[in-house]
Formats: C-alpha cells, structure tokens, sequence
C-alpha cells in the first residue's frame, strides 16, 4: 500500500466519501488510488475556486465534511476566497494540496510555493506529510481537527513521493470531541438580565438558527419581552412556514445602527459580537448602541440550542406557538422588482428547497418577502468574498440529493465561478440559478455613496457590466446547462415552475 492508498482509505473510514477535486501532475498516485479503492464520489470541478465553495455547500448540508484536491500551491491560491467564507462559516473540510516531491522541492520547480503559509490563513489545521508512513495517521488527525466544534477547515499537504512510496498505513479513526456545553453560570446571568425588562436582543448564530434552536428562542422571547435577530449572514437558516421568523442585522452600515439601536443588551447565542462590513468615514464601526452591553450565552464551538432549552427552564417560559406565516401569496405579476421577485420565490419554492443566496444588493428585501414560503433552508456566503453562489448550490445538490436548490445569484458574482455549472451539467444536480442581471455592480455603486467619494466617467465604468452584456442564456448552454430569460413576473414564474419539474439545472436570466 502506497500513501495515497492509505490516504484514500483513512478518509473513507473517516466518513468522508465524497471528494471535490480539480487535480495536477503532484496528485496523479492520489487519483489512480481514488481510481482502485471504491467508495469515493469524485466530482470535478474546472476552477478550485469551485471545488472549494462546492465542499462548502456540502458540508452545510451533509453535516460532515468532504475532502477537496488541489494542485500545488498555486491550485489552493485559486481556492482561497470560496476557503476564506467557509472559514467564515466554521465548515467542516479536508483539503488535500499536492507538493513538490520532499526531494525536488530544494531545487525550486516552478510550481514551488508558500503553500504552508497560503493554507494557514484559512484552515484551522495544516500540516505537511513526512512520509508514506505518516500518510494516513496525519489524514486521521485532519478529519478529527475538521469534525471538532464547531468545524474547521483541516489542509494535509501531501509531497508527490509521499503518496507514490509503499509502506503506507491506514490511519485508525480518532474520536472527535464532544461538544461542550454552556456555562451554567452564563445561562444564569443571561436569565438575570432578561428578567430586568431592559431592552434585550438575543442575537442568534450557528446552529442556533436551525429550526430547533430558532424555536427555543422564540420561547425564551416570547416569555420575556426580548426581541430575536440573526447575523448579517448565516451559514444555514431554517426559514418558511411552521419555522420561526427572525430578520438579520442588515448589511448597510445606517440600517444596521437604526436595528440595533434600540437595545440595552445584546445577547450573544453562537454569534460573533457583530460589526459594520467596511469603515467608512464619520460612522462606527459596530452596530451597537453607546453603552449597550454584550453578554455570551454560548461561544461558536458550544452547543447553543442545548443552552436555549436549559435559558428557557431557568426563566420558567412556556411553550409558544410559532407565529403563523399566513398563507402562500400567489406569483407575483407585472414588472420585476426586488418585492415581486421575492414574492414569486414565496409562491413556487417547493417544500425542503434549499436556497443559496448570493443575491447581494438586489436580493436584501428577500428574506421578508419569502417568510411564507413552503418550509426551506438558506444559505448565505459567509465572508464576503463573491463568487460563492454558485459553487455553494453545486455542493449543496450533491449534499442534500433529493431537494431543489435555487441558486439567487448576482450577476457579477456569479462570472467569478462559472464553471459551476459545468459541473452541475456533468453531475445532472437539481439546481435552478436564477441570475439577476442588472449588468453593474450595484453594490459598489452605494459603496462610492458611502465612502463620500464623488465619482466620475472612469470610477463609473469600473461597475459596469455593459459594453458588451453578459449573454447568461448563451453561457449556460455554452456549459451544458439549459437557460431562458425573463423580462416579467409572469414569465420567470413559468420559467421557475418548469425548472423545478424536471431534472438536473436550469439557469433563468432576469433583465432587471
């Protein structure tokens, strides 16, 4: 048994049976080996940038992680902004990066890099293989690291001669430590505060906004008077009827001090303390009110809905009904609007879709307008970095098989990651990529506001997407992927029903 063998075969007693990889001439023992030892779901991708954010949507909704394979230093360079929103996301994942042989690696090829210190500004765990020896118990330790709470990104860099040596040895699978639970102190303090009637925002993360968790909430709200938010972004939110509905601190650095500006306390449950996206000049840096204070119920790695039902039996709070949505609105006619969009999407998302938004500026009025949807999750990008969306669905398909994702994409986002739905074509996913194509980058355009700047011709036609326009229809087919365009409420309506009758992608263009 060679190393890559003996890699190959400790992922699959790890639990991880499905590999996003985009592979060079380093990783060739490593594939032959996924070739011999059965059990491993290969999906490819044609951009790391891909693989990374697809083994991110998988791991949001496998609830384990997937391995990736990259190629050399510069294939995990190509990955790391879909790597940094899944650090940003505490995902599960183990990345394999190919290196040069241990031997050649002094001569300095030209494919020789940092890859060591690119890796560590997204991973919370790298190390480099030694020997063929050292494979597998090395692969044994990453899964462990990526399993512990509440999910980090594990990196193994694996030497050409360290996969292709015999001697290798399957790595025995390492307990993974069990969550930790809140401190009981904290659960008491936080009842102490919310018994005062101050004003009191719960600020929920992690898994704190899965349907359990948001219904703990709702009950500990309900009894005290305190009010529930989420973060900006969340990894994945149990949302639509029967689930509890709770907004998100919004992005825009004067919507975010006006929604917090009302609250003496400010309870932290999985969360981060948040903080305004950007500096801008003359305004803070954090949504808080002056003199608001921060107390922790639970930190990211603790189990939050655990501390939620204990909150709730330390404060005596009854069980509460979840809030009735209302009924399903019908699709939305006329022109396409921001609410008219959302409202089409409350109407036709069919119950378990997932929904991955990367929707950004023209996507902020969604999230009311789809609260009487059919049950769904929703998942967001969580760092920032654009070009998230579409690889996040790809993923999220191969993780969650059987429920249709819809992928609400902005258009200038969605050209950084592309070749996503090539690999949706080739692994016939249910994935519907509805493209908002306003051909700019809006954001940007209220990012100048912002900043003060006072733009002239040349600032403005570094936002736009026009001269020429991105024809959506011609590169999804150019990918594999069927396409339409809509220019009406009416018309996405009959596009969306259709896409989500049928198997495998489909992408619909809104001229907006």
């Amino acid at each position: 048994m060679n190393g890559a063998e003996s890699l190959v075969s400790t992922l699959l007693a790890g639990g991880i049976d499905t590999c996003f990889a985009n592979p060079g001439t380093s990783e060739m023992h490593f594939v032959a080996a996924l070739d011999r030892i059965p059990g491993m779901r290969c999906v490819l991708g044609l951009f790391e940038g891909v693989v990374s954010g697809a083994a991110d949507g998988y791991a949001r909704m496998a609830g384990r992680p997937a391995a990736t394979l990259f190629h050399c230093g510069p294939g995990l360079a190509n990955a790391l902004a879909n790597l940094h929103n899944g650090r940003r996301a505490s995902t599960r994942m183990v990345n394999i990066v190919g290196d040069q042989a241990t031997y050649h690696r002094p001569l300095d090829a030209p494919l020789t890099a940092d890859t060591e210190g690119w890796a560590r500004g997204v991973s919370g765990w790298v190390r480099t293989a030694t020997s063929a020896a050292t494979v597998g118990r090395d692969a044994a330790v990453a899964i462990q690291a990526a399993r512990t709470e509440p999910g980090t990104i594990a990196t193994l860099i694996l030497p050409a001669d360290t996969a292709w040596t015999e001697g290798g040895e399957i790595g025995a699978k390492l307990p993974v430590p069990a969550r930790t639970e809140a401190d009981p102190l904290a659960v008491r303090n936080v009842a102490a505060v919310l018994r005062r009637g101050e004003p009191t925002v719960l600020l929920l993360g992690g898994d704190a906004t899965d349907a359990a968790g948001l219904e703990a909430a709702h009950r500990i709200a309900a009894a005290t008077g305190a009010s529930l938010m989420a973060m900006g972004s969340n990894a994945r939110m149990a949302r639509g009827q029967g689930r509890v509905f709770v907004n998100r601190i919004p992005y825009p650095v004067d919507q975010a001090v006006q929604a917090m500006a009302g609250f003496r306390h400010v309870i932290l449950v999985g969360a981060r303390a948040p903080v305004i996206f950007f500096a801008y000049p003359g305004k803070p840096g954090s949504p808080l009110a002056p003199g608001a204070e921060l107390h922790v119920l639970t930190r990211p790695e603790q189990d939050p809905r655990a501390a939620l039902a204990r909150l709730a039996e330390e404060l005596g709070a009854p069980r509460a009904p979840v809030p009735d949505a209302g009924p399903r609105p019908e699709p939305a006619r006329g022109a396409l609007t921001p609410e008219t969009v959302a409202q089409t999407l409350a109407a036709l998302l069919p119950e378990g879709a997932v929904v991955a938004d990367e929707s950004i500026t023209y996507g902020r009025g969604f999230f009311p307008g789809t609260r009487a949807a059919a049950p769904h999750d929703w998942l967001q990008v969580m760092g920032g970095a654009i070009g998230g969306g579409p690889p996040m669905a790809t993923g999220a398909a191969v993780g969650a098989p059987g429920r249709r994702v819809i992928n609400t994409q902005a258009d200038g986002s969605a050209m950084y990651t592309l070749q996503a739905l090539w690999t949706q074509a080739r692994e016939r996913l249910d994935v519907t990529t509805v493209i908002f194509a306003n051909r700019k980058y809006q954001i940007l355009l209220g990012e100048l506001a912002n900043v003060g700047a006072n733009p002239g011709r040349t600032a403005l036609d570094m936002l736009d997407l026009g001269n020429p326009d991105l024809d959506w229809v011609s590169l999804a087919r150019g990918m594999g992927v069927e396409a339409a365009g809509a220019e009406s409420c009416e018309g996405f309506a009959d596009l969306l029903a259709a896409s989500l009758r049928r198997k495998g992608p489909f992408l619909i263009a809104l001229a907006v």
